[in-house]
């Protein structure tokens, strides 16, 4: 073993056993790719303790001598809304997410909170439910949905997890 700041280190009889275990959702599509530290920036996306963040802060710092680059993150979950951090030689490579973004028109809010969406090409879903982790964007997505305005609603998705990101008015 030896201890790396960002990775998790397996002990050599493991390696066979890591790259059978990678499953992804789409046609070979991973969920994450590398990226290495020094080259995230503000903004970007990086993963930290199994979560997609949003990095909302970066600084690289020397740490003496014969010492690597460090770079520091502050983060926040893009679902949960909380903030991560993350120290990482700038040498090293981090877990960046594969982040989407696909728009929706509302056509229902039942009342346990879930919604009825259509996608541009006409198919709908229903597993998707209000904001948990933002009541301010569940409530205006319920009250303008009730006051009858058409809506166009954000749903972001990264690492086989998707939910309710944004809402606007459907401009005709």
């Amino acid at each position: 073993f030896f201890h790396s700041p960002c990775l998790v280190v397996y002990a050599m009889g493991d390696e066979e056993e890591v790259d059978t275990t990678f499953e992804s959702a789409d046609a070979g599509a991973s969920t994450t790719y590398p990226m290495q530290a020094g080259s995230i920036r503000k903004g970007g996306h990086i993963v930290i303790k199994g979560r997609p963040c949003k990095v909302v802060d970066v600084t690289t710092s020397k740490t003496g001598k014969h010492g690597h680059a460090k770079c520091h993150f502050v983060a926040i979950d893009i679902f949960t809304g909380k903030k991560m951090e993350e120290l990482c030689s700038s040498s090293h490579n981090m877990d960046v997410p594969n982040v989407t973004r696909t728009e929706y028109t509302l056509i229902d809010v039942n009342d346990e909170g879930f919604v009825s969406l259509m996608s541009d090409e006409g198919d709908t879903r229903e597993d998707l439910s209000l904001p948990k982790h933002d009541d301010t964007l569940a409530k205006q997505i319920k009250d303008d949905f009730d006051a009858g305005k058409e809506l166009l609603v954000t749903i972001m998705g990264a690492m086989n997890e998707e939910h309710v990101h944004a809402v606007k008015e459907a401009s005709n």
